[in-house]
């Protein structure tokens, strides 16, 4: 799925973000839900990207993988392309295997990080 790389084709006053779901280290079995501010945007399976186009201005991304949420606010200018990376993968610990045990579900943590897939985050 190709997304445009600017916000050129965008309504003047507004911003792009794009939510990518394509990063080598993502543990694959689990969607992604995603809101903008407090609307149902979409789920991202993974090597899946969604892009929206947003107002200018204050905006909050939510994201779960029905296990873990994350919220995370950002600024969008106007014009510009706002860019984040979501992705799941194991958590570990005696709470990871119980949860595995108990209820059959791999316990996955949650990560968001801004800007396009490249390398991997810092812990």
């Amino acid at each position: 799925m190709s997304e445009p790389d600017a916000a050129a084709d965008a309504t003047p006053g507004s911003a792009r973000l794009t939510v990518h779901r394509t990063a080598a280290w993502d543990e694959q079995s689990r969607q992604i839900l995603c809101s903008i501010d407090g609307t149902f945007a979409g789920q991202l399976l993974f090597g899946q990207t969604m892009t929206r186009d947003i107002p200018a201005g204050s905006h909050t991304l939510k994201a779960n993988n029905t296990l873990v949420w994350k919220t995370v606010p950002f600024e969008a200018a106007a014009g510009e392309h706002v860019q984040f990376t979501v992705w799941n993968e194991p958590m570990g610990g005696w709470f990871a295997r119980l949860l595995f045990i108990f209820v059959g579900a791999a316990a996955l943590k949650l990560g968001v990080s801004r800007g396009p897939p490249q390398a991997r985050p810092p812990a």
